[in-house]
């Protein structure tokens, strides 16, 4: 069926079809509704699930992982200070290989207090190991939820889903709701090998000597380093089971481009429009999308860039301090060597929720392809002087 819904409300269906069986609770501005409309859910048997109440976000996390140790298929909500109150259990969630899933409604960090949209609440997280997607659209965002839970469970490592405040935490868009049905046949009942039981009693997250914790990192790595090629092959069974593509990275005319944008969440969609317009003027443009950026595509990203000659401009909605935009050190290091002369830039543009508008894209367009390497790491857009 198709209903019009937020972007909010579209984590909840994805909760909802996924059969998640617990989930832990806790408000943040711009999340709210995502766990209001559960427990409606929850209330009225639409969910069978186990709704849990807690006093903060730390609970909350702590909870879906006592649930997940349990054997339950867990979720939670959450944004910003949320996010960042629950940093050490981020970390025992992922090297405790729980495959929870919990969607993040990104919103810039205070001082000065903001409720709207950046990446920095996420992306301060990038290194707790956990699996991070970055949505475009309230159907992605239900459809990125359902494979979430896939690939998690086929991986045992957790997974976080962005959505921008606002601009699709609160906009209301057709989103296609697959038959629950469907999505039992793609997404089996979530069973462990090992789980919290009195029938079979055994202990998790012990004290752990130099002897094992090396070698407990390195499986941690190299079974993060499957989940490319495994978010691609579940991308397209989703594609034959319900007809939308769950890719690595959204290619929009790049085949012929002299210039590649490279953006990621509704920043992307902005960026298609944009292309569009420049090429009606003449400037060969493409766009590339990043859905996946933990773990980074490396070779996705050599892949769509491809040949010489091409100028690369990324757009960052963050920024690491002292350094520059994030998502601009990821895709430098992905090129490292492998770049063959193309030119990247780093542009940062729409912290704080600002907008980032076409306009803006055609200000980036003007600059990168006159911009002579090397160049300043840092091209601010959209800044008040």
């Amino acid at each position: 069926m198709k209903k019009v819904i937020m972007g909010n409300h579209a984590l909840s269906w994805g909760a909802q079809l996924g059969r998640a069986q617990v989930i832990a609770a806790y408000p943040i501005t711009p999340q709210t509704q995502v766990v209001e409309l559960l427990s409606e859910m929850c209330a009225n048997k639409s969910l069978d699930a186990k709704f849990i109440k807690v006093e903060s976000e730390h609970s909350a996390m702590a909870a879906c992982i006592g649930a997940s140790l349990a054997g339950a298929r867990t979720f939670t909500a959450t944004s910003a200070h949320g996010l960042l109150l629950m940093h050490e259990m981020l970390h025992w969630a992922a090297i405790g290989r729980l495959p929870v899933v919990m969607g993040n409604i990104n919103r810039a960090i205070a001082p000065g207090w903001s409720i709207w949209c950046d990446q920095n609440d996420s992306l301060s997280q990038r290194d707790t190991g956990w699996m991070q997607y970055y949505c475009a659209s309230n159907q992605e965002v239900l459809d990125t939820m359902i494979q979430a839970f896939k690939v998690s469970e086929a991986l045992a490592v957790p997974s976080m889903i962005m959505l921008d405040a606002f601009a699709l935490s609160h906009t209301y868009e057709v989103v296609d709701i697959p038959d629950q049905k469907k999505v039992d046949e793609y997404l089996p009942p979530f069973r462990p090998k090992l789980r919290l039981s009195s029938d079979d009693p055994r202990a998790f997250g012990g004290l752990t000597s130099p002897e094992h914790y090396f070698e407990l990192r390195y499986k941690q790595q190299k079974d993060m380093e499957k989940a490319p090629a495994l978010v691609a092959e579940t991308g397209r069974e989703y594609e034959k089971a319900f007809g939308r593509r769950l890719e690595l990275i959204e290619a929009y005319r790049n085949e012929d481009a002299d210039l590649l944008f490279i953006t990621s969440g509704t920043t992307g969609y902005t960026a298609r429009v944009a292309v569009d317009a420049l090429r009606e003027e003449g400037v060969k443009v493409g766009n590339l999308r990043i859905r996946l950026f933990r773990p980074f595509p490396f070779a996705e990203i050599r892949r769509l860039v491809g040949r010489s000659g091409r100028r690369v401009a990324v757009v960052d909605r963050n920024i690491s301090f002292g350094c520059h935009g994030i998502f601009y050190q990821e895709v430098k290091s992905a090129l490292y060597g492998h770049a063959d002369g193309k030119p990247v830039f780093g542009y940062i543009s729409g912290l704080g929720g600002r907008d980032i508008t076409v306009e803006h894209f055609k200000e980036i367009a003007r600059d990168a392809l006159e911009r002579k390497p090397p160049a300043e790491e840092i091209v601010w857009i959209g800044v008040r002087a």
